[in-house]
């Protein structure tokens, strides 16, 4: 079977599998943490577009996932809800509810555009001039949306938010992004990024554009971001601009670097892996709390182990678990050794 095709059947697989379990079980909380894996897959698909492929670490995706969810929620709030939310709002959007879906896909293009704008110049920096400046860009855009309260309702928590993202919908999104973030590192433009990415002297001097292969890539890595912002907005249907910032970026970040951020594969295994792992510290956390073990309350053991584990996977494997090869790649080995060894006989 063509690689190609059986990475997207891994890839996309377990989102299937994950709904139907969630379908027949019918609980509201397997649901729900089944909504959120969904959601996350499509920020740490989105980071693993630009960072994956073009081995920049970049701390503003979590920004743009702001942008989306606050583009949307504010162009699909009713107008009765709207006036009690965002007093301060422009009269020009006072009026302004469009359909949930059409807000998400507007989050996501705003996301998009306003990173189209603002990175072209970033583009140019590489290793550790890059990293800062877009920890810069994260702080930027956290401060705006801390402080534009006309839109964002300032520091406080917005809320009024319509409530439209099921796991269907945010289940479809994620196996899209998923096959569409798969598609862009077999692209052109994502093996010439790679190429970058290796030896930024020799793929200049075949004639790659290195600003605008990594600027698409950083453009399309916001639209992720602003399509699952916008996703999550209308599941949790409220929330501060404390949301997005160091404490998802950490999280989203971690899926990525622990499951291997070169691939498509390791992302996905990321995300499944690091959320059963949150699910189980979470429990053992509430037991240890509900046992009354210590004399005070037992606070951060999730961050805390997945740092741990951050650290030990960076030791051991500095390229994640799934380091180089897609699921499609890592299916045929045993095939082709098998092969390998009749024809040597």
């Amino acid at each position: 079977m063509n690689r190609h095709l059986v990475t997207l059947i891994c890839i996309t697989l377990p989102v299937v599998l994950l709904v139907i379990a969630a379908e027949l079980i019918d609980d509201r909380l397997l649901t729900r943490l089944a909504t959120t894996l969904c959601i996350n897959m499509i920020l740490v698909l989105g980071l693993q577009i630009f960072t994956g492929n073009s081995g920049i670490l970049s701390f503003a995706h979590i920004g743009f996932m702001g942008i989306g969810a606050y583009t949307s929620a504010v162009i699909t709030m009713p107008a009765r809800l709207k006036s009690m939310a965002l007093p301060e709002l422009y009269p020009i959007m006072q009026g302004v509810q469009l359909d949930p879906l059409v807000g998400m896909a507007i989050g996501g293009v705003v996301a998009a555009l306003v990173a189209a704008i603002v990175a072209y110049p970033l583009m140019r920096l590489s290793d550790a001039a890059a990293v800062i400046t877009s920890f810069a860009l994260l702080m930027i855009l956290h401060t705006i949306m801390v402080h534009w309260s006309e839109v964002t309702n300032g520091p406080r928590t917005l809320f009024g938010i319509v409530e439209a993202t099921t796991l269907q919908l945010a289940a479809a999104a994620a196996v899209v992004a998923a096959i569409g973030a798969y598609w862009f590192k077999e692209s052109r433009v994502g093996i010439l990024l790679r190429a970058v990415r290796n030896d930024e002297v020799a793929a200049a001097a075949i004639g790659a554009h290195i600003p605008l292969l990594r600027w698409r890539a950083y453009v399309l890595s916001a639209f992720y971001a602003g399509i699952g912002g916008a996703l999550w907005a209308h599941f949790i249907t409220s929330f501060s601009p404390n949301a997005f910032y160091l404490r998802e970026t950490f999280v989203i970040l971690g899926m990525l670097v622990i499951g291997g951020p070169a691939t498509v594969s390791g992302a996905v295994f990321g995300v499944f892996s690091v959320t059963a792992v949150f699910e189980g510290l979470r429990a053992l956390e509430k037991a240890i709390n509900a046992a009354d073990l210590f004399s005070s309350t037992v606070v951060g053991l999730t961050e805390i182990i997945l740092a741990l584990v951050m650290l030990i996977v960076l030791i051991l494997r500095p390229g994640g678990i799934i380091e180089r090869n897609e699921f499609g790649t890592l299916a045929r080995w045993p095939f082709m050794k098998k092969q390998n060894s009749s024809r040597g006989e």
